[in-house]
């Protein structure tokens, strides 16, 4: 098997073009839910295996060179034939009948979907839902592997549709704004107010997994890595967020949630809710490739789940 087989795959394709679309190393690695060192491995490995540089710098700009165009050009017609050949089957299904699968970022809070789903089975018994819950990677991965019909995704605030577009590959739908909650036992507080990174700073935390996007938006805040001096201090950590209040409020560790975790849950919680100041505020998105609407019951989901949000 020739070498490039194992490297040019869906998954490296859609990095490689995701580069492209943001020319920032850093804004790519956010998008994919990777870190940066991970990013430009996989590009070091594609132009190894090709045997010519695909990005080159003038500046602190990168600029494709004419190898990476030629890719860039094959990439996109690749990823679209094999897109649209998945589509042209599942176009044949009707639309209140066969399976439909959603893939769940696992620290969203997702009561929100689930009521919905529960409406969408009274409406169409004879579709089949499945719903999975994965880390960003993960949930990634099988979107683009057409895995999974759609995912419901953080999206951060500051970027931008086209950003998280794939040369027109994924249209995505907002479910809702969303923010950081802190839960804290400090009753000494105003329920609701901001206050500084500065007033936590002593705090323990019990936290979501280092990997984890609410965590790494709160490591902006405290410092560059867990447990690190001037950072958080976090001695227990959950990827449940049902784990992460009830150990919060059986120690004396403060934590922090969604805020539409906390809306839809704050009469079973006995913590404080507040906010700190210059938290960045993210979305609640549902990410689907962009031939998946013609499919008639990921229409017919997503037309109703509209619905749903507008009532």
């Amino acid at each position: 098997m020739p070498k490039t087989d194992t490297i040019l795959s869906t998954k490296s394709l859609h990095y490689f073009l995701q580069l492209i679309d943001t020319m920032n190393y850093t804004q790519a690695a956010q998008i994919l839910g990777i870190t940066q060192p991970a990013l430009t491995q996989q590009i070091k490995k594609i132009e190894h295996a090709i045997g010519t540089p695909l990005f080159g710098q003038m500046g602190k700009k990168l600029y494709l060179t004419e190898a990476g165009k030629q890719l860039q050009t094959g990439a996109i017609k690749l990823l679209g034939t094999i897109n649209s050949v998945v589509n042209d089957i599942q176009e044949f299904t009707q639309a209140d009948k066969g399976n439909i699968s959603i893939g769940v970022l696992d620290s969203v809070s997702s009561e929100l979907l689930r009521k919905f789903l529960i409406r969408f089975n009274q409406q169409s018994p004879d579709i089949t839902i499945n719903v999975c819950y994965f880390n960003r990677k993960d949930l990634w991965y099988n979107l683009d592997n057409n895995l999974i019909d759609f995912g419901l995704f953080y999206v951060p605030a500051n970027i931008k549709k086209s950003q998280v577009n794939l040369h027109n590959q994924y249209e995505y739908m907002q479910i809702c704004e969303d923010r950081i909650t802190v839960l804290t036992h400090d009753h000494e507080l105003e329920a609701g107010k901001a206050y500084p990174s500065s007033k936590f700073m002593d705090k323990k935390w019990v936290a979501y997994p280092d990997n984890f996007y609410l965590t790494q938006l709160m490591k902006e805040k405290f410092g560059s890595k867990i447990n690190a001096k001037n950072g958080m201090k976090v001695p227990l950590s959950f990827s449940s967020t049902e784990q992460l209040v009830e150990t919060a409020e059986e120690t004396s560790y403060d934590t922090f949630v969604s805020s539409s975790y906390y809306q839809l849950h704050k009469s079973e919680i006995n913590l404080t809710p507040v906010y700190i100041e210059g938290t960045p505020e993210y979305s609640v998105s549902i990410i689907y490739r962009k031939g998946k609407i013609d499919v008639p019951r990921i229409k017919s989901i997503l037309t109703e789940l509209k619905k749903f949000l507008d009532e």
